[in-house]
């Protein structure tokens, strides 16, 4: 399949304006659930999982149909980490986004300033790239050391400096893990949960 390669043949393609302004990821993930369902697919939806068939995979799928967020607690060893990842396969095989792009925005609704000013001046000249679902999934160890600016991002000034901007503008940000995850899957794993002390 050759895929769209600027804004106005993305807008030509499946990869419509009214498909996916608005498709969160939850939505993508349940669209995607459900046709695996209704095909009576016998492969599995987190192959290499054992013996939870019964227990945790139905409570997974009802979260995913219902579009929850969901916390996976559990010993270490216990897949929590192979099924998050597993929930790449229930992904759209490329999803387009502006090329360039940190934070991979949607080309038909793009809230960083670069992309605002890239579609207004090249239109639907635009260039479009694509992630696969394994680009899709990051991945960060919640370890003491994880600091905000790590997760949101922070002001760079050298990039401020190179690019001529003040401070303030919103081209100076460095982005963190989160927004460069936009649109895709980001569990922090093994993050810290405080216990009220017992009196």
């Amino acid at each position: 399949m050759s895929l769209p390669r600027t804004l106005g043949e993305l807008r030509r393609s499946p990869f419509s304006e009214e498909k996916l302004r608005t498709r969160r990821v939850k939505d993508e993930l349940r669209d995607n659930l459900i046709t695996r369902l209704r095909a009576g697919s016998e492969q599995q939806i987190f192959p290499g999982i054992v013996g939870y068939d019964d227990t945790v995979v139905p409570q997974i799928v009802n979260a995913i149909l219902s579009r929850h967020n969901f916390i996976l607690l559990g010993l270490r060893g216990q897949a929590k980490s192979r099924i998050l990842r597993a929930l790449t396969s229930l992904l759209d095989p490329f999803m387009p986004y502006i090329a360039g792009c940190e934070i991979h925005d949607n080309p038909y609704e793009p809230i960083c300033r670069y992309c605002r000013d890239l579609i207004a001046k090249c239109a639907d000249a635009t260039s479009i790239s694509y992630l696969t679902p394994e680009q899709r999934y990051v991945e960060k160890l919640a370890t003491p050391d994880v600091t905000i600016a790590d997760l949101i991002g922070d002001i760079d000034p050298i990039k401020a400096a190179r690019g001529g901007h003040e401070l303030a503008s919103e081209l100076t940000v460095h982005y963190g893990l989160l927004p460069r995850a936009n649109r895709g899957i980001s569990p922090l794993t093994n993050f810290p949960i405080s216990r009220a002390k017992s009196r």
